[in-house]
């Protein structure tokens, strides 16, 4: 991973996971992602609500999605009391229980706020939690800026509506991972950005057209994946996301899968990933000779971007490679970059054996 990961893959790594993009505020990361694949693209498309889409031979009728998604879960300011503290709602499935102390950023316009969930200290609390419920949840959590009166707050800039993320840049860890805030799923992002670079530098003539998606709105319900698969109408959808590593202490393997951080890409299995191209991608695995997991979906499928397009107009040909991740929706997420390169790999190996008149089709 190493020598894979050189220095401009590096810096473009850094840039865009610790560029914030809350749920509903992933322009500026999109501009960012964009301006990476550009050297290595046909085209690029944009939709209103932020969805870009980097393009590869777009006259080609056979359309092939690569797709990640840009947002990050955050929270939004619901309410300002007098005396200043600042009160939120979810944007995405953020966990009060790990709020408390945790150092955040206010958006502002194109500039940010620091700012703090403070907590009361526990000797303070023992012995009134019974009575008063003094527990972390999206009620109690409460945001302090240092300002003593709503007025002062307001006179920031700070307003009802803005969005709040954590304070948390991303760090390697003991060499082999990542750690920061929401590589689920912007280290996709970086995945497929990657694919594209090493499409063009390894000078691979593709027969069909390739539309690398980074999808906007995932984490409040697929959202942008839909608007993409409706615009797009693909013969066929690769969705990269990431999935629970399952080693650390109070996972249940027997519900949750024996997932794990290094062992290389998770292939899945639900009903919306089409079965005969996720066969191909194993096949592929197995013929590079590359480690690979398997993870079972639910029966309402696999919570992902695979989904959208999967059972977007009359069914998208769709399957999941999936990163393994430790403490999702944390502000230590934590990936092996192992893992990072095998799926890039895999992308590009699938890619480029994949064959335009090869028929998925169970009948």
């Amino acid at each position: 991973i190493n020598q894979a990961m050189d220095n401009k893959s590096k810096e473009f790594l850094f840039k865009y996971l610790n560029n914030a993009s809350p749920v509903g505020y992933e322009a500026k990361g999109q501009q960012i992602w964009l301006e990476y694949l550009q050297p290595y693209i046909d085209t690029k498309l944009t939709d209103m609500y932020g969805n870009a889409v980097g393009v590869i031979n777009p006259k080609n009728p056979y359309k092939v999605v690569i797709a990640a998604h840009a947002d990050e879960i955050s929270w939004r300011i619901s309410h300002i009391n007098d005396k200043g503290y600042i009160y939120v709602t979810t944007n995405g499935g953020v966990d009060c229980e790990i709020a408390p102390s945790m150092r955040v950023r206010i958006h502002v316009g194109d500039e940010t706020v620091p700012a703090i969930f403070g907590w009361p200290a526990i000797h303070t609390r023992r012995d009134r939690e019974k009575e008063e419920q003094i527990k972390p949840k999206i009620e109690t959590v409460v945001l302090d800026c240092g300002c003593h009166s709503k007025e002062e707050v307001e006179e920031m800039g700070i307003h009802v509506g803005c969005v709040v993320t954590p304070e948390a840049d991303l760090i390697e860890f003991n060499k082999s991972y990542l750690v920061g805030r929401a590589l689920d799923n912007r280290i996709g992002g970086f995945m497929i950005a990657e694919v594209t670079r090493r499409l063009h530098e390894r000078k691979a003539q593709l027969p069909f057209g390739l539309y690398i998606v980074n999808t906007v709105q995932e984490e409040v319900g697929l959202k942008g994946a839909a608007m993409s698969a409706r615009r797009l109408q693909p013969d066929l959808a690769i969705v990269t996301d990431v999935t629970h590593d399952t080693q650390s202490p109070h996972y249940n393997k027997i519900k949750e899968g024996d997932i794990a951080c290094g062992k290389g890409p998770v292939l899945s299995y639900a009903a919306s990933v089409q079965n005969n191209v996720r066969d191909m991608l194993v096949k592929v695995a197995q013929q590079s000779k590359m480690p690979f997991q398997r993870q079972a979906g639910t029966s309402r499928g696999t919570s992902t971007d695979t989904d959208a397009f999967a059972y977007a107009d009359t069914g998208i040909a769709s399957a999941l490679i999936s990163l393994p991740l430790k403490y999702m929706h944390t502000t230590v997420e934590m990936v092996h970059k192992e893992d990072v390169e095998q799926i890039t790999e895999l992308f590009y190996q699938f890619l480029t054996q994949l064959d335009p008149n090869h028929s998925f089709s169970y009948f």
